[in-house]
C-alpha cells in the first residue's frame, strides 16, 4: 500500500482509530505499517511506563498482514479492521498468558477467548498484548509483585489510576488507539481521567463479561477507552451485544453509536450532580474550576443545565464496598487459604477485611441498592445525562497512595457503579503542572447514544485533544519503585482482635502478624460501612440480585 508507508512513527501512533480506518478503507494505509509503528513504538517507550506484561508483536504482524489482504481483495469489516488494540490483562486470550498482575496465575494460559476479545478478532482487529493493570483488577498499585506498577505518561512520578492502569496510560503515550479496560468501582474513569483520555463504563450488562476475570459479578463492567469519543463509539459498536454465556448479559437491539455524534445537544437536560463533587468527595480547586468552564461550554452548545441531588457519596460507597469484597473474598477464597502470601499487599489489605462482612451485610446492602435504583427513575425522568467530577485532582505521585485510603473515603465514581447506567470520562482540561483533569458524564440504562452525544460535543468545542504526553529519549526508564509501605498500626481492642481472629478462622484463612494488621486497621471501617447498613426494613423489600426469567 502507498505512500503512506513513509509517515512518521509518531504521526501514525498518534492517529485516532477514526482516522486510521478512513486511510485504511481507502487503501491510503496499511495495517502493516500501523502495526508496526506502533510495535516499535512500544519496544522504545516501554521501559518508561510499564506498560506491556506481554507483548504479542508476532501475532499482531499476521493479523495485521491478514487485514491486509482481506482488504486488498474488497472485504473490508468495519471501522476495527486492521486497527490495533491491547488488553488489561484480565481478558482471557487463547494461547496466550493472561496474567491477572498476580503471582499467583503468573504461569495462566486460557483456552478460550473472552468474548469482547472474540469480538474484536472478528471485526478485524489486530492484538498488540497484554497490558498492566492492578492485582486482579483490585489491588494497586503494588509494589511486591513480579512486575512493576505502571506510570503515568505525562508524570512519571505519578499514578495512573486503576485498575485498567496501563489502558489509560498506553492510549495516552500512544502506544494502541485502544484498549479495553473494567471498571467495578471506576477502574476504567479513574485511569481516563488521570491519563487524559476517553474512557466508557457501559450499561451493565451491554458488554458481555465473559472471560473476564470476576471482580464483583454485581458491578463488573468491560468497556472501552480511547483518545477519542468516536474512537469510543467505534470500539463499542464492535464489542456490544447479547452474549448467552453471561448471565447479566442484555438482549437488546444494538443502535449505531457512531450515528449519535451529531454535536448538536441543543435542549438537552443536564443535571450537574454538584453535592458530589463540592461536599462528599470535594475537589481541588483546579478540577472545580475546569469543571465549572465545562459546564459553560455545555451550555453555549445549547443543553439546559439544572442541578440534582443523589444520594450522599458515602451511601453508594457502603453498598458498593460491601457487595463487592464479600465477592472479591469468595472468587478468591480456596486460593487465599492456600496461598495467601503470593498475593501483593495492597490487594490484601482490601480482600482480608471482607471476613468481617457477614451475610446480613451483604443482603442488607442488596436491599438498600435496590432502594437507590428505584430512586433513580425520577432522576432520568428529569434530565437526559448528569455530571460531576471523576477525580478529586490531578494525578498524585504513586508513592503517596496507602490501602487503607480505599476504606477511608468515598469515590465519585462508585455511585454509577451501583445505579448500573454509562459513565464516561473525559479530559476537560489541565492542571498548572500539565496533569490532566475530567469530568463524567452519566445516564440512564442503555443511554450510552446521549452520552457519546454530549461528550462528542464537548471535545469538538475545545482544545484538549490536541495535547500529548511527550515521554523521554527511548534510552529513559521508569524511576525506582518506592518501598511497600507498612500498613497502618491499628492494635484493636480486645473485642475486635477477637472477632477478626474468629472471623478469620471460620474462613480458613491463617494471617500473619502483618496481614493482621491489615485487618484490624480496616475494621473501625467496616464496622462503619455495614452498620449504617443495618435499619429497619419491610419484610418484603427484595434484595437486587432477584432476578426474573425472560419469557
Amino acid at each position: 500500500m502507498p505512500d503512506e508507508l513513509t509517515a512518521p512513527a509518531t504521526e501514525l501512533a498518534f492517529m485516532t482509530i477514526a482516522e486510521a480506518a478512513q486511510r485504511i478503507a481507502t487503501k491510503q494505509l496499511s495495517p502493516v505499517e500501523l502495526t508496526q509503528a506502533l510495535i516499535g513504538r512500544g519496544e522504545s517507550l516501554d521501559p518508561q511506563l510499564n506498560a506491556y506484561l506481554l507483548a504479542t508483536p508476532e501475532r499482531a504482524l499476521a493479523q495485521a498482514r491478514a487485514a491486509e489482504r482481506e482488504i486488498a481483495a474488497g472485504r473490508y469489516r468495519g471501522a476495527m479492521h486492521g486497527i490495533p488494540f491491547a488488553l488489561k490483562d484480565i481478558y482471557a486470550t487463547a494461547g496466550i498468558r493472561t496474567t491477572a498482575h498476580s503471582r499467583t496465575c503468573r504461569d495462566h494460559v486460557p483456552d478460550f477467548d473472552a468474548t469482547t476479545v472474540a469480538k474484536l478478532y472478528q471485526a478485524g482487529a489486530v492484538l498488540t498484548g497484554k497490558l498492566a493493570t492492578h492485582e486482579f483488577a483490585h489491588g494497586g498499585p503494588s509494589f511486591d509483585l513480579p512486575w512493576p506498577p505502571a506510570r503515568n505518561p505525562w508524570n512519571r512520578e505519578h499514578f495512573t489510576g486503576g485498575s485498567s492502569s496501563v489502558s489509560g496510560a498506553a492510549v495516552a503515550a500512544g502506544l494502541v488507539p485502544a484498549a479495553l479496560g473494567s471498571d467495578t468501582g471506576g477502574s476504567i474513569r479513574g485511569p481516563a481521567a488521570l491519563c487524559g483520555i476517553v474512557g466508557l463504563k457501559p450499561t451493565y450488562g451491554l458488554v458481555s463479561r465473559h472471560g473476564v476475570y470476576t471482580n464483583s459479578f454485581t458491578f463488573d463492567h468491560a468497556g472501552p477507552m480511547t483518545w477519542t469519543v468516536a474512537d469510543c463509539a467505534i470500539v463499542l459498536q464492535a464489542i456490544a451485544g447479547h452474549d448467552p454465556r453471561d448471565p447479566a448479559s442484555a438482549r437488546l437491539p444494538m443502535p449505531d453509536y457512531r450515528a449519535a455524534l451529531t454535536g448538536d445537544i441543543r435542549g438537552l437536560r443536564v443535571g450537574v450532580v454538584r453535592h458530589l463533587h463540592e461536599q462528599d468527595c470535594p475537589v481541588s480547586a483546579e478540577v472545580k474550576a475546569a469543571l465549572e468552564d465545562a459546564l459553560e461550554v455545555l451550555r453555549r452548545l445549547g443543553a439546559q443545565l439544572g442541578e440534582v441531588r443523589l444520594r450522599p457519596a458515602q451511601d453508594y460507597y457502603d453498598v458498593k464496598v460491601t457487595i463487592a469484597e464479600s465477592e472479591l473474598l469468595a472468587v478468591h477464597h480456596q486460593t487465599l487459604r492456600s496461598r495467601t502470601g503470593e498475593f501483593g499487599e495492597d490487594f490484601l489489605g482490601r480482600v482480608l477485611p471482607a471476613v468481617l462482612i457477614g451475610a446480613r451485610d451483604y443482603v442488607e446492602a442488596q436491599r438498600e441498592r435496590r432502594r437507590m435504583l428505584a430512586e433513580m427513575k425520577p432522576v432520568y425522568d428529569q434530565f437526559d445525562v448528569l455530571v460531576t467530577a471523576t477525580a478529586g485532582g490531578p494525578a498524585p505521585r504513586l508513592d503517596a497512595w496507602r490501602t487503607i485510603q480505599f476504606w477511608q473515603r468515598p469515590s465519585l465514581t462508585t455511585p454509577f457503579n451501583v445505579t448500573g447506567g454509562p459513565a464516561l470520562a473525559q479530559c476537560i482540561g489541565f492542571s498548572r503542572d500539565g496533569l490532566p483533569l475530567s469530568m463524567q458524564i452519566v445516564a440512564a440504562p442503555f443511554a450510552e447514544p446521549t452520552v457519546l452525544r454530549v461528550a462528542h460535543a464537548y471535545e469538538q468545542a475545545t482544545p484538549w485533544r490536541g495535547r500529548r504526553p511527550q515521554l523521554d529519549s527511548p534510552a529513559a526508564s521508569a524511576p525506582a519503585l518506592p518501598p511497600v509501605p507498612d500498613p497502618p498500626f491499628a492494635d484493636g481492642d480486645a473485642a475486635t482482635r477477637a472477632r477478626a481472629a474468629a472471623a478469620c478462622r471460620a474462613a480458613g484463612i491463617e494471617l500473619s502478624d502483618r496481614h493482621m494488621a491489615m485487618v484490624l486497621a480496616a475494621a473501625p471501617y467496616v464496622e462503619a460501612m455495614t452498620g449504617r447498613l443495618r435499619r429497619e426494613r419491610h419484610w418484603s423489600e427484595e434484595p437486587a440480585s432477584i432476578f426474573c426469567f425472560a419469557g
